[in-house]
């Protein structure tokens, strides 16, 4: 590991600005940290330049490196092979990244899948039913491993057996929020963990917004399926216009408050209206996958069932009155089909497909 790979790691535990970091690293040039942290540096505060200095130790330093190496977490600089080719460039681009699992994601065909922390039924119906096709079609689905939708997202690309990179506003060894420790390992374990920060950093209110630059960066393109004006998504879908990465959203309900950003994105143009997961596949011009699901035998009245739920959830009531089944043999159809992994029952004695 070279000198500046070493300052980068060293810099990565003070909240110093990148812009300023960069002038450390070129600043170094042949010299070693010791020589760098005893000469003249401008444009640091009196305090931030006590902070780095009192606390560099090259011991210590080292010995730091091998345990965050030990316990299973890569470290990529903006020096190392493995960094992404799609972050390299950008003028904000995180000078190291922490991470857990295949590195080889990071060059694949990424798709960012963002949305509300508090999704609604029909975003949830919507993100898994994008995340499942989408994963199945070779995108690498990229989120940020908080409640609602970034959750909805890589659970289900695992679900059929994709690929999913997580960026989270923490360290590696921090989780938030920590209910979704048990999701973070199995990412780890058939995905990618990524963090900007080092591994036992607790996230504070400004690491989010931060970490959808990454979101977006690492992505093709950005696909929105439920958020509100003020979403935090409004920061990932910025980063994306900056970038120029392609925007996706799904229309919702005008009358639904989580549905005010896409509606907004689609109006204005920003943003690609997207009603199937079909739309995003054919516009990097990739052929659909078939779904194992048409391949199932099914008899005439659960075919009915599922056409009756094609486009969106419906009230067991609904689907009684459509169907004309008797209520008793209905009942044991929706049991065999959520058996069978077709449909799923939702609250209120609500049905949709998968």
């Amino acid at each position: 590991m070279t000198e500046k790979e070493k300052l980068i790691i060293y810099l990565s535990n003070f909240e110093i600005s990148i812009k300023k970091q960069e002038g450390l690293i070129k600043l170094l040039g042949d010299r070693n940290i010791e020589e760098l942290l005893s000469s003249d540096i401008e444009n640091f505060s009196k305090d931030e330049l006590q902070k780095i200095r009192l606390n560099y130790n090259k011991q210590k330093l080292d010995e730091y490196i091998k345990n965050i190496i030990n316990s299973g977490i890569k470290i990529l600089t903006i020096f190392s092979k493995e960094y992404p080719k799609s972050l390299l460039n950008l003028p904000d681009r995180p000078l190291i990244l922490f991470a857990k699992g295949d590195l080889g994601l990071l060059n694949g065909r990424c798709l960012a899948m963002v949305g509300t922390r508090m999704a609604s039924n029909y975003g949830k119906m919507i993100t898994e039913k994008f995340a499942k096709k989408l994963a199945q079609s070779g995108f690498v689905i990229v989120s940020g491993l908080c409640y609602g939708i970034d959750s909805i997202s890589h659970k289900n690309t695992l679900i059929v057996g994709g690929k999913t990179i997580a960026v989270i506003g923490s360290g590696l060894n921090h989780i938030y929020p920590a209910v979704n420790n048990s999701l973070a390992k199995d990412i780890s374990e058939n995905g990618l963990l990524l963090s900007e920060y080092p591994p036992s950093f607790e996230p504070k209110r400004y690491t989010f917004p931060r970490r959808n630059r990454i979101i977006a960066g690492l992505s093709q393109g950005v696909l929105i399926t439920e958020a509100g004006l003020k979403s935090g998504t409004v920061h990932t879908k910025e980063y994306a216009l900056e970038y120029g990465k392609d925007i996706f959203a799904v229309p919702g309900n005008i009358t639904n408050s989580k549905s005010e950003l896409p509606n907004h994105l689609i109006k204005i143009g920003q943003a690609n209206c997207v009603t199937s997961p079909d739309d995003i596949i054919e516009f990097y011009g990739l052929q659909p996958q078939v779904t194992s699901n048409k391949s199932i035998s099914l008899n005439f009245e659960e075919k009915m069932i599922l056409d009756l739920l094609e486009n969106e959830e419906r009230t067991f009531e609904y689907l009684a009155e459509k169907s004309k089944i008797p209520t008793n043999i209905l009942n044991s159809y929706l049991t065999t089909l959520e058996i069978r992994g077709l449909i799923k029952r939702l609250p209120a004695q609500t049905y949709a497909v998968i």
